[in-house]
Protein backbone atom coordinates (compact mmCIF):
# COMPACT_ATOMS: atom_id res chain seq x y z
CA UNK A 1 0.00 0.00 0.00
CA UNK A 2 1.16 3.45 -0.73
CA UNK A 3 0.01 6.02 1.95
CA UNK A 4 0.31 9.54 1.88
CA UNK A 5 -0.12 11.35 5.24
CA UNK A 6 -1.40 15.21 5.08
CA UNK A 7 1.18 15.62 2.52
CA UNK A 8 2.14 19.25 1.51
CA UNK A 9 4.53 20.65 -0.71
CA UNK A 10 5.37 24.76 -0.77
CA UNK A 11 7.75 26.26 -3.53
CA UNK A 12 8.30 29.63 -2.03
CA UNK A 13 5.14 31.79 -1.53
CA UNK A 14 3.27 28.79 -3.87
CA UNK A 15 1.31 26.19 -2.06
CA UNK A 16 1.42 23.29 -4.97
CA UNK A 17 -0.08 20.19 -2.83
CA UNK A 18 -2.04 20.87 0.31
CA UNK A 19 -2.84 18.41 3.18
CA UNK A 20 -3.47 15.67 0.69
CA UNK A 21 -3.96 12.19 2.58
CA UNK A 22 -4.80 9.08 0.20
CA UNK A 23 -4.53 4.91 0.87
CA UNK A 24 -3.45 3.26 -2.46
CA UNK A 25 -4.24 -0.53 -2.59
CA UNK A 26 -1.50 -2.43 -4.47
CA UNK A 27 -3.17 -3.90 -7.31
CA UNK A 28 -5.18 -0.95 -7.43
CA UNK A 29 -5.79 1.40 -10.21
CA UNK A 30 -6.26 5.18 -8.94
CA UNK A 31 -7.18 8.11 -11.23
CA UNK A 32 -5.78 11.12 -10.77
CA UNK A 33 -8.18 14.00 -12.20
CA UNK A 34 -8.16 17.29 -12.71
CA UNK A 35 -7.75 20.52 -14.94
CA UNK A 36 -4.38 21.57 -16.14
CA UNK A 37 -1.96 23.33 -13.18
CA UNK A 38 -4.64 20.99 -10.38
CA UNK A 39 -1.64 19.66 -9.11
CA UNK A 40 -2.01 16.23 -10.24
CA UNK A 41 2.09 15.63 -11.79
CA UNK A 42 3.10 17.57 -8.87
CA UNK A 43 1.63 14.89 -7.04
CA UNK A 44 3.01 11.90 -8.73
CA UNK A 45 6.61 13.74 -7.97
CA UNK A 46 6.00 13.40 -4.57
CA UNK A 47 4.96 9.82 -4.40
CA UNK A 48 7.79 8.90 -6.73
CA UNK A 49 10.38 10.56 -4.47
CA UNK A 50 11.74 13.13 -7.19
CA UNK A 51 9.96 15.90 -5.23
CA UNK A 52 10.45 15.90 -1.32
CA UNK A 53 7.09 16.85 0.42
CA UNK A 54 7.15 20.47 2.74
CA UNK A 55 4.84 18.52 5.03
CA UNK A 56 3.70 15.09 6.09
CA UNK A 57 5.11 11.24 5.32
CA UNK A 58 5.02 9.11 2.50
CA UNK A 59 4.82 5.30 3.51
CA UNK A 60 4.59 2.43 1.08
CA UNK A 61 4.02 -1.38 2.93
CA UNK A 62 4.57 0.60 6.09
CA UNK A 63 7.85 1.64 5.24
CA UNK A 64 8.26 5.74 5.38
CA UNK A 65 9.64 6.56 1.96
CA UNK A 66 9.37 10.37 2.57
CA UNK A 67 12.19 11.81 1.03
CA UNK A 68 13.89 8.37 -0.23
CA UNK A 69 14.84 9.61 -3.64
CA UNK A 70 13.14 7.71 -6.88
CA UNK A 71 16.68 6.18 -7.51
CA UNK A 72 16.47 3.91 -4.70
CA UNK A 73 12.56 2.84 -4.69
CA UNK A 74 11.06 0.18 -7.39
CA UNK A 75 9.22 2.90 -9.50
CA UNK A 76 8.33 3.05 -13.54
CA UNK A 77 7.07 6.31 -14.80
CA UNK A 78 5.55 7.31 -18.26
CA UNK A 79 4.54 10.67 -19.00
CA UNK A 80 3.00 12.15 -22.07
CA UNK A 81 5.83 13.48 -23.56
CA UNK A 82 7.72 9.78 -23.78
CA UNK A 83 11.37 9.55 -22.73
CA UNK A 84 13.65 6.46 -24.29
CA UNK A 85 17.30 6.27 -24.90
CA UNK A 86 17.80 7.31 -28.24
CA UNK A 87 20.91 5.07 -28.75
CA UNK A 88 19.28 1.86 -27.94
CA UNK A 89 17.09 -0.11 -30.01
CA UNK A 90 13.33 -0.64 -28.94
CA UNK A 91 14.63 -3.71 -27.88
CA UNK A 92 17.47 -2.42 -25.52
CA UNK A 93 15.10 0.24 -24.26
CA UNK A 94 12.75 -2.10 -23.22
CA UNK A 95 14.86 -4.65 -21.72
CA UNK A 96 16.89 -1.97 -19.93
CA UNK A 97 15.48 -1.93 -16.86
CA UNK A 98 15.70 -5.80 -16.70
CA UNK A 99 19.60 -6.00 -17.43
CA UNK A 100 19.66 -3.78 -14.32
CA UNK A 101 18.41 -5.92 -12.11
CA UNK A 102 20.57 -8.94 -13.45
CA UNK A 103 17.86 -10.82 -15.19
CA UNK A 104 19.23 -13.83 -16.94
CA UNK A 105 19.35 -13.27 -20.91
CA UNK A 106 16.30 -16.07 -21.65
CA UNK A 107 14.24 -14.16 -18.93
CA UNK A 108 14.85 -10.50 -20.71
CA UNK A 109 14.10 -11.92 -24.01
CA UNK A 110 10.52 -13.62 -23.14
CA UNK A 111 9.83 -10.69 -20.97
CA UNK A 112 10.60 -8.38 -24.10
CA UNK A 113 8.91 -10.13 -26.60
CA UNK A 114 5.71 -10.52 -24.06
CA UNK A 115 5.71 -6.76 -23.78
CA UNK A 116 6.51 -5.46 -27.51
CA UNK A 117 3.87 -8.15 -28.66
CA UNK A 118 0.90 -6.63 -26.38
CA UNK A 119 2.40 -3.46 -27.30
CA UNK A 120 2.41 -4.15 -31.08
CA UNK A 121 6.13 -3.31 -30.90
CA UNK A 122 7.28 -6.57 -32.33
CA UNK A 123 8.14 -5.89 -35.95
CA UNK A 124 10.09 -2.33 -34.79
CA UNK A 125 12.62 -4.56 -32.15
CA UNK A 126 15.44 -3.55 -34.18
CA UNK A 127 14.89 -0.31 -34.56
CA UNK A 128 15.91 2.94 -32.64
CA UNK A 129 13.19 5.65 -31.64
CA UNK A 130 14.56 8.06 -33.81
CA UNK A 131 12.85 5.90 -36.57
CA UNK A 132 9.59 5.34 -34.76
CA UNK A 133 6.08 7.44 -34.85
CA UNK A 134 5.39 9.36 -31.87
CA UNK A 135 2.93 6.35 -30.73
CA UNK A 136 5.00 4.17 -31.55
CA UNK A 137 7.75 5.94 -29.52
CA UNK A 138 5.11 6.02 -26.46
CA UNK A 139 4.55 2.22 -26.70
CA UNK A 140 8.27 1.40 -26.20
CA UNK A 141 7.82 3.47 -23.17
CA UNK A 142 5.17 1.66 -21.64
CA UNK A 143 6.16 -1.50 -22.70
CA UNK A 144 9.86 -0.69 -20.37
CA UNK A 145 7.89 0.40 -17.19
CA UNK A 146 5.51 -2.75 -18.12
CA UNK A 147 9.14 -5.09 -17.58
CA UNK A 148 10.16 -3.80 -14.53
CA UNK A 149 7.66 -4.83 -12.33
CA UNK A 150 7.65 -1.98 -10.36
CA UNK A 151 5.95 -1.58 -7.00
CA UNK A 152 4.23 1.91 -7.83
CA UNK A 153 3.53 2.55 -11.44
CA UNK A 154 2.59 6.21 -12.17
CA UNK A 155 1.50 7.09 -16.15
CA UNK A 156 1.17 10.98 -16.23
CA UNK A 157 -1.52 11.40 -19.35
CA UNK A 158 0.44 8.26 -21.30
CA UNK A 159 -2.26 8.07 -23.59
CA UNK A 160 -2.35 11.22 -25.37
CA UNK A 161 -0.07 11.41 -28.40
CA UNK A 162 -1.87 8.05 -29.18
CA UNK A 163 -4.06 7.59 -32.00
CA UNK A 164 -7.58 6.95 -30.94
CA UNK A 165 -7.95 3.22 -31.72
CA UNK A 166 -5.07 1.87 -30.11
CA UNK A 167 -5.33 4.51 -26.83
CA UNK A 168 -9.17 2.65 -26.53
CA UNK A 169 -7.06 -0.88 -26.67
CA UNK A 170 -4.17 0.13 -24.28
CA UNK A 171 -7.41 1.74 -21.86
CA UNK A 172 -8.75 -1.24 -21.52
CA UNK A 173 -5.51 -3.62 -21.30
CA UNK A 174 -3.56 -0.94 -18.87
CA UNK A 175 -5.27 -1.65 -15.89
CA UNK A 176 -5.15 -5.33 -16.26
CA UNK A 177 -1.59 -5.42 -17.37
CA UNK A 178 -0.25 -3.58 -14.31
CA UNK A 179 -2.94 -5.09 -11.49
CA UNK A 180 -1.17 -8.58 -12.14
CA UNK A 181 1.94 -7.49 -10.99
CA UNK A 182 0.29 -6.11 -7.88
CA UNK A 183 1.49 -3.00 -8.31
CA UNK A 184 0.04 0.83 -7.09
CA UNK A 185 -1.09 1.59 -10.33
CA UNK A 186 -1.82 5.96 -10.88
CA UNK A 187 -2.99 7.52 -13.98
CA UNK A 188 -3.39 11.35 -14.72
CA UNK A 189 -5.45 12.87 -16.98
CA UNK A 190 -7.80 15.98 -17.71
CA UNK A 191 -10.25 14.17 -19.61
CA UNK A 192 -13.66 12.57 -17.44
CA UNK A 193 -14.53 10.42 -19.77
CA UNK A 194 -11.00 8.61 -19.58
CA UNK A 195 -11.09 7.92 -16.07
CA UNK A 196 -15.02 6.82 -16.52
CA UNK A 197 -13.50 4.24 -18.26
CA UNK A 198 -10.92 3.10 -16.76
CA UNK A 199 -12.67 2.70 -14.22
CA UNK A 200 -10.83 1.55 -10.27
CA UNK A 201 -11.00 4.88 -8.00
CA UNK A 202 -10.41 7.99 -8.87
CA UNK A 203 -9.09 11.21 -6.39
CA UNK A 204 -10.71 14.67 -8.21
CA UNK A 205 -7.71 17.23 -7.69
CA UNK A 206 -8.30 21.40 -7.84
CA UNK A 207 -5.59 23.71 -6.66
CA UNK A 208 -3.58 21.33 -5.44
CA UNK A 209 -6.19 19.89 -3.10
CA UNK A 210 -8.03 16.37 -3.16
CA UNK A 211 -11.45 17.12 -3.12
CA UNK A 212 -12.87 13.68 -3.09
CA UNK A 213 -11.47 9.59 -3.35
CA UNK A 214 -13.30 6.73 -3.79
CA UNK A 215 -15.00 4.66 -6.62
CA UNK A 216 -14.48 6.18 -10.13
CA UNK A 217 -18.39 5.99 -10.66
CA UNK A 218 -19.38 6.53 -7.27
CA UNK A 219 -17.70 10.28 -7.53
CA UNK A 220 -19.20 10.61 -10.72
CA UNK A 221 -22.78 9.65 -9.90
CA UNK A 222 -22.22 11.82 -6.12
CA UNK A 223 -19.66 14.45 -6.06
CA UNK A 224 -19.60 15.80 -2.47
CA UNK A 225 -19.44 19.29 -3.85
CA UNK A 226 -19.70 21.67 -6.48
CA UNK A 227 -15.63 22.12 -7.44
CA UNK A 228 -15.17 18.04 -7.94
CA UNK A 229 -18.98 18.16 -9.98
CA UNK A 230 -16.95 20.69 -12.19
CA UNK A 231 -14.12 18.58 -12.46
CA UNK A 232 -16.19 15.32 -13.16
CA UNK A 233 -18.08 17.22 -16.14
CA UNK A 234 -16.67 17.36 -19.69
CA UNK A 235 -18.04 19.40 -21.29
CA UNK A 236 -18.67 21.49 -18.69
CA UNK A 237 -21.47 21.68 -15.53
CA UNK A 238 -23.97 23.48 -15.85
CA UNK A 239 -24.94 25.62 -12.93
CA UNK A 240 -28.53 27.10 -11.98
CA UNK A 241 -28.99 29.70 -9.17
CA UNK A 242 -32.55 28.58 -7.74
CA UNK A 243 -34.92 29.16 -4.56
CA UNK A 244 -36.60 26.67 -2.87
CA UNK A 245 -40.35 27.29 -1.86
CA UNK A 246 -42.20 24.29 -0.98
CA UNK A 247 -42.52 21.89 -3.70
CA UNK A 248 -40.87 23.79 -6.48
CA UNK A 249 -37.34 25.04 -7.01
CA UNK A 250 -37.61 28.42 -9.06
CA UNK A 251 -35.69 31.78 -10.92
CA UNK A 252 -36.77 33.94 -13.78
CA UNK A 253 -39.79 31.94 -14.62
CA UNK A 254 -37.96 28.51 -14.51
CA UNK A 255 -40.12 25.94 -11.91
CA UNK A 256 -38.77 22.66 -11.27
CA UNK A 257 -40.36 19.95 -9.19
CA UNK A 258 -38.42 19.01 -6.10
CA UNK A 259 -37.54 15.41 -7.01
CA UNK A 260 -38.90 12.85 -4.60
CA UNK A 261 -35.27 12.05 -3.35
CA UNK A 262 -35.61 15.61 -1.95
CA UNK A 263 -38.42 15.77 -0.44
CA UNK A 264 -37.61 17.04 2.99
CA UNK A 265 -35.06 19.93 1.62
CA UNK A 266 -35.71 22.68 3.62
CA UNK A 267 -36.76 26.36 1.77
CA UNK A 268 -33.66 28.59 0.56
CA UNK A 269 -31.16 29.30 -2.04
CA UNK A 270 -29.38 26.38 -3.57
CA UNK A 271 -27.24 25.67 -7.19
CA UNK A 272 -28.51 23.21 -8.82
CA UNK A 273 -25.69 21.14 -11.13
CA UNK A 274 -27.54 19.47 -14.97
CA UNK A 275 -24.41 17.75 -16.62
CA UNK A 276 -24.59 18.61 -20.73
CA UNK A 277 -26.22 15.24 -21.93
CA UNK A 278 -29.10 15.54 -19.40
CA UNK A 279 -30.13 18.53 -21.28
CA UNK A 280 -32.49 17.54 -24.70
CA UNK A 281 -33.57 19.65 -27.35
CA UNK A 282 -37.91 20.12 -26.04
CA UNK A 283 -39.31 18.48 -29.32
CA UNK A 284 -36.98 15.77 -28.56
CA UNK A 285 -39.29 14.15 -25.44
CA UNK A 286 -43.02 15.19 -24.13
CA UNK A 287 -41.96 15.04 -20.84
CA UNK A 288 -39.89 17.18 -18.24
CA UNK A 289 -38.83 20.61 -17.53
CA UNK A 290 -38.26 22.70 -20.06
CA UNK A 291 -35.73 25.80 -20.03
CA UNK A 292 -36.46 28.35 -22.61
CA UNK A 293 -33.09 30.04 -23.91
CA UNK A 294 -31.76 31.99 -26.81
CA UNK A 295 -29.17 30.30 -29.10
CA UNK A 296 -25.11 31.46 -28.77
CA UNK A 297 -23.35 29.08 -30.92
CA UNK A 298 -24.81 25.73 -32.10
CA UNK A 299 -21.97 22.83 -33.21
CA UNK A 300 -22.44 19.51 -34.60
CA UNK A 301 -19.78 16.81 -34.23
CA UNK A 302 -21.13 13.84 -35.97
CA UNK A 303 -24.18 12.31 -34.44
CA UNK A 304 -24.60 14.76 -31.84
CA UNK A 305 -24.71 18.35 -31.78
CA UNK A 306 -23.80 21.08 -29.00
CA UNK A 307 -25.64 23.56 -28.21
CA UNK A 308 -24.51 26.93 -26.35
CA UNK A 309 -27.92 29.02 -25.10
CA UNK A 310 -28.23 31.51 -22.76
CA UNK A 311 -30.56 31.48 -19.84
CA UNK A 312 -31.32 34.55 -17.46
CA UNK A 313 -27.81 35.66 -18.38
CA UNK A 314 -26.28 32.05 -17.24
CA UNK A 315 -25.05 30.07 -20.28
CA UNK A 316 -26.17 26.74 -20.77
CA UNK A 317 -24.92 24.02 -23.11
CA UNK A 318 -26.15 20.79 -24.22
CA UNK A 319 -25.16 17.86 -25.81
CA UNK A 320 -28.20 16.59 -27.72
CA UNK A 321 -28.15 13.60 -29.74
CA UNK A 322 -28.74 13.86 -33.64
CA UNK A 323 -27.85 16.75 -36.27
CA UNK A 324 -30.13 19.78 -34.94
CA UNK A 325 -29.32 22.94 -37.17
CA UNK A 326 -29.77 25.91 -34.69
CA UNK A 327 -28.57 29.42 -35.50
CA UNK A 328 -27.60 32.21 -33.51
CA UNK A 329 -30.24 34.12 -31.55
CA UNK A 330 -32.82 31.45 -32.35
CA UNK A 331 -35.03 31.16 -29.44
CA UNK A 332 -34.85 27.12 -28.26
CA UNK A 333 -36.20 25.09 -25.12
CA UNK A 334 -33.82 22.43 -23.49
CA UNK A 335 -35.77 19.79 -21.44
CA UNK A 336 -34.68 18.03 -18.18
CA UNK A 337 -35.80 15.50 -16.10
CA UNK A 338 -35.34 17.14 -12.40
CA UNK A 339 -34.24 13.90 -11.29
CA UNK A 340 -30.80 14.03 -13.11
CA UNK A 341 -30.08 17.27 -10.96
CA UNK A 342 -27.38 17.45 -8.77
CA UNK A 343 -28.09 19.90 -5.66
CA UNK A 344 -25.55 21.91 -3.91
CA UNK A 345 -25.70 24.50 -1.03
CA UNK A 346 -24.86 27.73 -1.35
CA UNK A 347 -21.25 27.48 -0.22
CA UNK A 348 -21.06 24.61 -2.95
CA UNK A 349 -21.57 21.52 -0.33
CA UNK A 350 -23.62 18.79 -2.15
CA UNK A 351 -27.12 17.91 -0.84
CA UNK A 352 -27.68 13.87 -0.58
CA UNK A 353 -30.86 12.78 -0.37
CA UNK A 354 -30.69 11.68 2.81
CA UNK A 355 -29.78 14.64 4.57
CA UNK A 356 -32.55 16.64 2.66
CA UNK A 357 -34.65 13.33 3.63
CA UNK A 358 -33.41 14.27 7.57
CA UNK A 359 -33.72 17.81 7.25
Amino acid sequence: MLELIDVGRTVGAETHIANVSLKLERGSLNVLLGPTLSGKTSLMRLMAGLDRPTTGRIVMDGRDVTGVPVAKRNIAMVYQQFINYPAMTVYENIASPLRLQGKSASEIDAAVQKAAGLMKLAPYLQRTPLNLSGGQQQRTALARALVKNAELVLLDEPLANLDYKLREELREELPRLFAETGAVFVYATTEPTEALLLGGNTATLSEGRVTQFGRTPDIYRRPADLVTARTFSDPPLNVLDLTKRGDRLSASGLQVPVPAKFVGLADGAYKVGLRPHHLSLGAQGASGVRLKGRVVISEVTGSESFVHADWDDTRIVALVRGIHRVSPGDAVELQFDPADMLLFEPTGRAVSPALAMAA
